[in-house]
């Protein structure tokens, strides 16, 4: 298996699923997207994944998707690897989209979902990914996550797709560990499983994940990095210390649809603001109240939340 990822680079550990800044305009706020990929680097991230889910990538237009993802390379400089969020439920214009994308220089490589809404069978979705994959040499991350998009991919048909060269790994988000586990121990040691949940980051390391691709590190990446990296170095005690400190904040992530919940937590962090594009809108005064008690309780909104990320 060739995984054709730069020299040096070592896919492992916790990523951020990144979120698009927006100005109150609505439009996208490049100066503060590159600010929020230098800080997730200088806390630890060593994965970034621009316009994917959390990014609003389905209400970007195509130039804007395209330029997110330009910026985002750009502010990482070959520091860590990033791929690009690129999901199609038309295998054609997936592969369209494919190829745009290895015309960015710097661009590791590409996460892409099962086709949704078409809900295709396993030899449809075979045929789907096989295709992105065949149209370029960019290497290919999968992306399942039925609870978005109606089909999932069964592990029978990802160690099918694990054969083609540059489909290297795959971001778990089924919520199954059953199906989970069972894809780590059959495949090829060199195909990388992410967990796609923040809460089921250390199960599907404990059962030999690889990392996290995260939500919640967008608020707190220094401390997901540590709980990723001390549960991949074996040091369980410390990795359950933080899961149990920030538990209930990766959950809260997800009390309304997101990526609403992490923008109003970044918004209250001093991070960001809640500029979000329909469909998608801000979180209720509820969720927002129990948000910020949560942050409080964690010691995240003192004098100086900028500062103020501490480490447990």
């Amino acid at each position: 298996m060739c995984s054709k990822l730069p020299f040096g680079m070592n896919l492992q550990g916790c990523g951020t699923a990144l979120v698009t800044p927006f100005r109150p305009d609505g439009s996208v706020d490049e100066t503060a997207l590159h600010a929020h990929v230098n800080w997730q680097i200088a806390n630890g991230v060593s994965l970034l994944i621009p316009a994917g889910t959390t990014g609003e990538a389905s209400t970007l237009t195509e130039q804007e998707w395209l330029r997110v993802i330009e910026v985002t390379v750009a502010a990482a400089a070959g520091r860590v690897p990033v791929f690009a969020g690129s999901t199609h439920n038309s295998t054609h214009q997936a592969v369209v989209n494919a190829k745009k994308l290895a015309n960015i220089h710097g661009l590791t490589g590409i996460l892409t979902a099962n086709p949704y809404y078409n809900r295709p069978g396993q030899e449809g979705q075979y045929q789907h990914f096989r295709a992105i994959a065949q149209a370029v040499d960019l290497p290919i991350l999968l992306y399942n996550i039925p609870g978005r998009t109606g089909a999932n991919l069964e592990p029978a048909t990802v160690l099918r797709l694990a054969e083609i060269p540059n489909i290297i790994g795959i971001k778990e988000s089924s919520g199954n560990m059953v199906q989970i586990t069972e894809l780590i121990t059959q495949a090829p040691r060199a195909f990388k499983v992410f967990a796609g949940d923040d809460s089921l980051a250390l199960p599907t390391l404990a059962v030999g994940g690889v990392g996290l691709i995260s939500v919640a590190s967008n608020a707190i990446p220094q401390q997901m990095s540590q709980m990723i990296g001390y549960a991949l170095s074996d040091n369980w005690i410390a990795a359950r210390r933080i899961n149990r400190h920030y538990f209930h904040l990766m959950q809260a992530h997800f009390t309304e649809p997101s990526p609403a919940p992490i923008k109003a937590v970044l918004a209250l962090l001093g991070r960001g603001n809640e500029q979000l594009r329909l469909p998608m809108i801000p979180v209720s005064a509820r969720t927002r109240h129990t948000l910020e008690m949560i942050l409080g309780e964690l010691g995240l909104l003192r004098d100086h939340p900028h500062e103020n990320l501490r480490v447990f």
